[in-house]
C-alpha cells in the first residue's frame, strides 16, 4: 500500500500534502494552546476560530507560492528543508497578527511554541517519507556500486547529493589536504590518500571520482598517476566553471580527460596578442568546419571582430558551426556578423571574390587534408588541396588587400616522409616565396604538434577500443608524439600570427613528447583494468603492434635547423629556415602542376623531393588512381 501511494499521481500527492499541511497546522494550533495553559481543556471561540482559518489559508498560500508542492520527497534537499523552516515561520508570523486582528484570547509566547511543533509535525514526516522513499528504490535497485570521491570540497559535496538517486553509493571521501583529513564530511570521515589501498578493499570499491573543481591539470596529474596502481576505474565530476556557466551538471560522470594525464597546465594567453588582428576586423578562416578551423573561430568571435568568413567545403560542418557560434554570440551579447560560405581553396576567383566583397582583413588558413595514410592514397589530390590551394588562397589575400595571412602548417613537414609532410612544407614554400616578391600581406606559418580531439586522434580511438574489450593498437612500440589541446592550440595560433613580421615560421612549444604505448597503458590502467602480457598472461587488455602505416615516422620534430629564436611569447619560437627565391617557387609549382594534370604520381614526388622540402622515403607509391592504371597499362603491353 505504501509503495502504490508512492507511486501515485503528482496531482494525488499533492491533494494528500495539502489535506495534510492543513491538519498540521490545526493540530500545531490546538497543541501550542494546551502546553502553554497546561490543560487538554482550552476554551475556542469564534475569534480563535477565525484566527486558526486565517494562520491555515495565509500558510498554505506560502507553501503554495514557495513551491514546496512541486518539490520531489525522493530528491529533497537541503533547499527544501529551508522552504519548511522559513514557510513554519511566515505561520507563526500570520499567527501572531491574526490574532491581534481577531482580538482572539491567545497568549503571546503561543506563536513561538507553535513554530517547534509547526516544524516538527510538517517537517519531520516529510524526512521520514524521503527516507522511507530512498529505501524503497535501494531494495528495488539492488545492490549499489561503492564509489570512492577523491576531494572533499564543494564538487565533493555536490556531487555525493547527486549520486544519491543513482546506482552508485559514497562510500568514503578521500583528499590531500591536511587540513581536512579527519573531519566529518557528509556523515563520512575524510581519509587520507594513503588509506585508499585500505578502503578499496574493505568496500570492495572499483570506482574513484574525481571531485577536484578547478584544479590544475599539474595537480590532476599527480593523483591519477598515484590512482594508477590501484586497479579501479577513475572518473571525474565537471569542474566549477562548467557547473556555473551550465555546460554541465554534476552527476555527469565522464572519463578523465587527456589533459590530465599530460599534466601540463596551459599558458595564460596574451590579450592584446589574441585581440590585435581581430578585434573589429574583417576574419576570414578557410577550413573553417574542421577541429582546428572551428576552434579557430570560437577563440575569434570572442575577440569581437567586426565579421567573421567561414570558408568551409563540407555543408554540413559549416551548418554546425555557424549555429554553435550564433550561440556563443547570443550569450556573450557579441554583435558579430557570421558570414558562412561554401567553397574550395582550390577556386581562386571564388576566394578572391569573397576577401574583396567582405573586406577580409586577416585570414587564417586551416583547410589541408592532414590524415596521412589518406593522402598517400590520393597523393594528386592531397598536392592539389595542400599547396595549390594554399597558394591560391594567398594570391587572392594579396590581390584584395589582405593585412595578415596565417598558415596552420604541421610538426610533419620537418623533414617528411610522407606526401602530406611534404606537401604542408611545400605550401610553407609558397608563402615565403610570396612574402619575398611583395610586402602587402603579411605572411606567417605556425607550425605544431598533434592536437587531442582532432579528426583522427588517437585518444578517441583507445577509448573505443577499451570499451570494446580489446585490442588496444599501436602502430610501434618506440612511436613517439607532442600533444596539445585544441583550445591551446588555436590559442596560440591566434598570438603566434599576431607576432609575425613576415615570412617566419612560428612554432609552439608543444611539451615532452609522450610515448603512445605509455599513453595506451594508463588509459587502460585508468579504466580499472590491466594490461594483458607475458607476465600477466591474464590480463584485461591486450596491446598489439600493427606496424607503422605508409609515410609514418617513429617520431616527429619541429624544427628543420638550429636557428630559432624565442619571441614575446614563452610558448612561441621563430625558425629561419631556408627557402627559394620567388622566381624559382613558381617554376617548381609550374613543373609540380604539370605532373599533377598528367596524374605523374611519380613524378610528383620525385620534385617534392627534389624540392627543398626535406621529403624523403623509400616507401612504393600508394595512390590508389596511379597504382591501377599502372597495372592496367603493364597488362596492355603484355597482352
Amino acid at each position: 500500500m505504501l509503495k502504490a501511494l508512492f507511486e501515485s499521481s503528482r496531482t494525488t500527492k499533492r491533494i494528500i500534502s495539502l489535506a495534510y499541511d492543513t491538519l498540521a497546522i490545526t493540530c500545531s494550533f490546538y497543541i501550542a494552546i494546551c502546553l502553554r495553559l497546561g490543560s487538554f481543556e482550552i476554551p475556542i471561540t469564534q475569534r480563535e476560530l477565525a484566527t486558526l482559518a486565517i494562520t491555515v489559508v495565509c500558510t498554505l498560500g506560502a507553501f503554495i507560492r514557495m513551491g514546496m508542492y512541486r518539490a520531489i520527497l525522493r530528491y529533497m534537499t537541503p533547499q527544501a528543508l529551508n522552504t519548511v523552516f522559513l514557510g513554519s515561520c511566515f505561520s507563526a508570523l500570520i499567527l501572531a497578527v491574526g490574532s491581534f486582528f481577531t482580538h482572539s484570547f491567545i497568549p503571546r509566547s503561543v506563536p513561538l511554541i507553535y513554530l517547534t511543533i509547526t516544524l516538527i509535525i510538517i517537517g519531520g514526516p516529510r524526512l521520514l517519507v524521503h527516507h522511507l522513499v530512498m529505501l524503497l528504490n535501494g531494495t528495488h535497485q539492488g545492490k549499489r556500486e561503492p564509489v570512492i570521491v577523491y576531494g572533499a570540497g564543494y564538487t565533493g559535496h555536490q556531487l555525493r547529493l547527486a549520486l544519491k538517486a543513482t546506482n552508485y553509493k559514497v562510500v568514503a571521501f578521500v583528499d590531500d589536504n591536511i587540513a581536512r583529513q579527519g573531519s566529518v564530511f557528509a556523515n563520512l570521515k575524510v581519509q587520507s590518500p594513503t588509506q585508499l589501498p585500505h578502503i578499496i578493499r574493505k568496500f570492495g570499491a572499483t570506482r574513484v571520482l574525481l571531485a577536484l573543481g578547478s584544479a590544475p591539470h599539474s595537480r590532476r596529474a599527480q593523483i591519477i598517476k598515484g590512482l594508477e596502481p590501484m586497479g579501479v576505474s577513475v572518473q571525474t565530476a565537471p569542474a566549477i566553471p562548467d557547473l556555473i556557466s551550465g555546460r554541465a551538471r554534476i552527476e555527469h560522470i565522464r572519463d578523465v580527460d587527456i589533459e590530465d594525464l599530460l599534466g601540463r597546465d596551459p599558458v595564460k594567453a596574451n590579450t592584446d596578442l589574441l585581440s590585435s588582428c581581430i578585434t573589429g576586423k574583417a576574419v576570414m578562416v578557410t577550413g573553417a568546419g574542421g577541429s582546428i578551423g572551428g576552434e579557430l573561430c570560437r577563440q575569434i568571435v570572442l575577440q569581437a571582430p567586426k565579421r567573421i568568413v567561414l570558408f568551409e567545403l563540407n555543408e554540413f560542418s559549416l551548418y554546425r558551426l555557424e549555429s554553435e557560434l550564433k550561440q556563443i554570440l547570443a550569450e556573450k551579447k557579441i554583435t558579430t556578423e557570421i558570414i558562412p560560405l561554401l567553397g574550395s581553396v582550390q577556386r581562386e576567383h571564388r576566394v578572391e571574390t569573397v576577401m574583396r566583397t567582405f573586406g577580409v582583413q586577416t585570414v587564417y588558413h586551416a583547410a589541408a587534408y592532414k590524415h596521412v595514410p589518406l593522402v598517400e592514397h590520393n597523393i594528386v589530390e592531397g598536392v592539389r588541396n595542400n599547396v595549390y590551394g594554399t597558394w591560391y588562397t594567398a594570391e587572392a589575400a594579396i590581390r584584395a588587400g589582405v593585412e595578415s595571412f596565417v598558415l596552420i602548417s604541421t610538426d610533419k613537414a620537418v623533414r617528411p616522409t610522407n606526401i602530406m609532410g611534404a606537401s604542408k612544407r611545400m605550401a610553407e614554400l609558397v608563402l615565403q616565396g610570396l612574402s619575398h616578391r611583395q610586402k602587402g600581406t603579411r605572411f606567417s606559418m605556425v607550425r605544431f604538434g598533434n592536437v587531442l580531439g582532432s579528426s583522427g586522434s588517437v585518444v578517441p580511438l583507445f577509448r573505443q577500443q577499451i570499451k570494446l574489450g580489446g585490442p588496444v593498437t599501436v602502430t610501434h612500440p618506440e612511436i613517439i608524439r607532442y600533444f596539445m589541446t585544441i583550445p591551446e592550440a588555436a590559442e596560440l595560433v591566434i598570438q603566434a600570427g599576431a607576432m609575425g613580421t613576415g615570412g617566419d615560421v612560428l612554432v609552439l612549444d608543444m611539451g615532452e613528447p609522450v610515448k603512445i604505448v605509455d599513453l595506451a597503458r594508463r588509459m587502460v590502467h585508468l579504466s580499472g583494468l590491466t594490461v594483458k602480457s607475458p607476465e600477466l598472461p591474464d590480463g584485461d587488455i591486450e596491446i598489439t603492434y600493427t606496424g607503422l602505416r605508409p609515410g609514418e615516422k617513429l617520431y616527429e620534430e619541429l624544427l628543420i635547423g638550429d636557428n630559432v629564436t624565442g619571441t614575446a611569447h614563452d610558448r612561441i619560437m621563430s625558425a629561419e629556415e631556408f627557402c627559394l627565391s620567388w622566381p624559382d617557387t613558381e617554376a617548381l609549382l609550374t613543373e609540380l602542376d604539370r605532373a599533377c594534370h598528367d596524374y605523374a604520381c611519380d613524378r610528383v614526388r620525385e620534385l617534392l623531393m627534389r624540392a627543398p622540402t626535406g621529403y624523403a622515403t623509400e616507401e612504393a607509391l600508394g595512390d590508389a588512381v596511379w597504382l591501377h592504371k599502372t597495372k592496367s597499362a603493364q597488362l596492355r603491353v603484355i597482352k
